[in-house]
């Protein structure tokens, strides 16, 4: 159905939380669900339980076919598999500026899997270089959290921008607000304005909550230890968002 990509160039936005929460209802739902960890933390990994794949080096990884193949692993979850990262993923960039067509890279690397799985979700590392280039060109969907502060939202212009200067199509780049904190005066100003800004926001809203950090403790999606609470109904939306940007293509 569609490839989706969590990426910013910030760290610490809440961008694996939503990619292991939207996979996770991905799959709740009876999609054949993916997710690829290609940040060198691990933590998609971590959450769902899963030890680092020490056997499939960034450079190997670039390379794709059966090497991949053999590291991918089943969740606790039905239709739920995840590819694994490890602290190697750190030099893909290093890794893609070497080989030819490195832009198209990661395109050619996931093509086999989008005949095998509905949902192929990418939790990307933050930075922007070759990497990211790569997850543009592999994804009919990326979606970005953004933290309603200036300097968020400032990082996000820049990500549009440094896109639009390398001629790629930046009309797939969706983003979010997540971490909100409505008690916050910047934060209700900068949610009031957030479309009119940028029309491709949506409108899900990701608010900053104790089960969302509680998710390192649980090792589980927030759905699955705190259902219908605050931060589970707002992936949910997320996730309905989603799917319908999906279904629409």
């Amino acid at each position: 159905m569609a490839t989706v990509a969590l990426y910013n160039i910030k760290g610490g936005v809440g961008k694996t939380a939503a990619a292991v929460n939207l996979a996770y209802l991905a799959a709740r739902d009876g999609a054949q669900t993916i997710l690829f960890d290609l940040d060198p933390q691990g933590s998609a990994a971590f959450y769902f339980r899963i030890k680092p794949s020490r056997k499939l080096p960034g450079g190997k990884f670039l390379r794709g076919g059966r090497r991949i193949e053999k590291r991918i692993r089943g969740t606790d979850y039905e239709n739920l598999d995840l590819l694994p990262s490890n602290l190697s993923f750190r030099n893909l960039d290093t890794v893609l500026s070497k080989l030819k067509g490195s832009p198209k890279r990661l395109r050619r690397i996931l093509k086999p899997y989008r005949k095998t799985y509905d949902f192929i979700f990418l939790d990307c590392p933050p930075g922007i270089g070759l990497v990211s280039e790569n997850m543009l060109f592999a994804s009919d969907i990326v979606l970005v959290p953004c933290i309603p502060t200036t300097l968020s939202m400032r990082t996000y212009d820049q990500l549009v921008g440094f896109f639009r200067s390398r001629g790629r199509d930046v009309s797939r780049i969706h983003p979010f607000f997540a971490m909100v904190e409505k008690r916050k005066r910047m934060h209700k100003e900068l949610l009031a304005t957030g479309r009119d800004r940028d029309h491709r926001f949506l409108d899900t809203q990701i608010p900053y909550a104790s089960e969302v950090e509680k998710m390192g403790i649980h090792r589980e999606p927030v759905p699955c230890f705190a259902p219908g609470s605050p931060a589970a109904n707002a992936y949910q939306d997320l996730w309905h968002e989603l799917k319908a940007m999906a279904t629409r293509r």
